[in-house]
């Protein structure tokens, strides 16, 4: 008889967490500490040296931090997680652990607009590089791979534009070039989409947005899939040479399938220190309790008020792939069966000026620049998210001058519906 393995939902719940030993609470503790007390010295240097697993120092380990770490991985199907300050602080660990001064990744052109900032001005003071590829032509892809490439690197349901990229096609390059395929996930959510499943190496999110779920913590993670070989060639020494400050020890050797967790902890996270707080650490592996109900809400209403868009006559295109007419919809039903997320954009007659107005003028949905939350989000991306780019640039990531972002929330629809068309009146 084979061994039951839990669902999706119960592992939002329960995966990661006991009982707190000590009290016996049910809910998980927030370890609200800086510092952990050793059992003595050759625990510490046992510790110390990572012949031994255990808490040091909240900004490399923490109890509360760690049932979040082991809750995505588990939801993700990755060998192991590391729970960071933010998604940005996900990607420059990520990457700080793959690259040198030199080295180039290939990414997506059709990215958040700050991922496009960060990789284009902030990695560019480490020497990393970064060239940018339409990932709907495969073959660019495998013409822009180079001696100096270390990376390929995608969002599964990429913001704004509502891009689905094929995943098995991408991952299909990225091992035919001995290169990681890493997946930022924020967007569809293990819920709706699990990127290891489909060839991905490693799985970023940016647990600000959905998986927390409601707009009040900061967060970021990095899932290690345990697929990729860091010992195949010599192009990712921190993993695969000897580590001076652990005695020599070569990280992918000792510790195998989680090796690059282990990597971007205890050699990034360590040294850059962008950690989460026990408290946001908390209030997010709370929120992922209630990750698959809300993903679900999100798609339906999300899908009721594209399709009131398309019909709506101020209205020019809307870009949603959970619309039968869209580009994207036969990926997304391949990759995304459960639905197409709750972010899309759409078109409003009259471009920038009236793309302005709009956000001004709904009520129930609120101007921020988040998405992912209860509450309905929209924003004019041109004049915010994307403002830092190039006219040339911000049309290529989907953030055009007509373009208005919408982040479906789970209120009642009508109501979503209802506030969009006092603000379409007055335009």
């Amino acid at each position: 008889m084979s061994e039951h393995k839990p669902g999706f939902s119960t592992l939002a719940i329960h995966a990661g967490a006991v009982p707190d030993a000590a009290t016996g609470a049910r809910a998980t503790p927030i370890y609200q500490t800086t510092s952990f007390v050793f059992d003595d010295v050759d625990q510490a240097a046992a510790l110390f040296g990572l012949q031994a697993f255990g808490n040091i120092y909240t900004r490399i380990t923490n109890p509360t931090t760690a049932v979040l770490e082991e809750r995505v991985a588990a939801l993700e199907g990755g060998t192991a997680a590391l729970a960071v300050a933010s998604g940005h602080a996900a990607q420059l660990g990520v990457f700080h652990t793959l690259l040198r001064p030199g080295d180039e990744f290939i990414a997506s052109n059709r990215l958040y607009g700050g991922s496009i900032n960060q990789f284009n001005h902030s990695f560019k003071s480490f020497g990393w590089n970064v060239i940018w590829v339409d990932f709907d032509d495969p073959k660019a892809i495998e013409d822009a791979v180079s001696d100096k490439t270390r990376a390929i690197f995608a969002e599964s349901l990429a913001n704004p534009g509502g891009v689905v990229t094929d995943l098995e096609a991408v991952a299909k390059i990225a091992r035919a070039a001995g290169v990681p395929f890493i997946v930022d996930n924020t967007m569809a959510t293990p819920y709706l989409c699990r990127p290891l499943d489909h060839g991905a190496d490693i799985v970023i999110h940016s647990l600000t947005k959905f998986m927390g779920g409601h707009g009040n913590s900061m967060g970021g993670v990095i899932v290690d899939g345990g697929s990729f070989d860091w010992l195949a060639s010599k192009r990712y020494p921190m993993l695969s040479e000897p580590r001076p400050e652990y005695q020599g020890m070569v990280l992918a050797e000792t510790f195998g399938n989680f090796a690059f967790a282990i990597a971007c902890r205890v050699l990034g996270l360590r040294d850059l220190g962008a950690a989460i707080s026990p408290f946001n650490a908390f209030q997010i592996a709370t929120g992922i309790e209630t990750l698959p109900l809300r993903m679900r809400k999100h798609c339906d209403n999300a899908l009721a008020v594209a399709k009131w868009l398309e019909a709506h006559d101020k209205v020019t295109w809307v870009r949603y792939a959970g619309l039968a007419g869209d580009r994207y919809h036969a990926l997304a039903g391949k990759y995304m069966p459960q639905g197409a997320g709750s972010v899309f954009t759409f078109g409003v007659k009259g471009g920038y000026e009236a793309g302005i107005k709009l956000v001004s003028s709904t009520n129930l949905l609120s101007h921020v620049a988040n998405l992912g939350d209860t509450k309905s989000l929209i924003i004019h991306p041109a004049s915010t998210t994307h403002r830092q780019l190039t006219d040339e640039q911000k049309t290529a990531a989907g953030a055009g001058p007509d373009v208005v972002r919408l982040s479906i929330g789970i209120e009642d629809v009508a109501d979503i519906i209802a506030d969009l068309e006092q603000a379409m009146a007055g335009i």
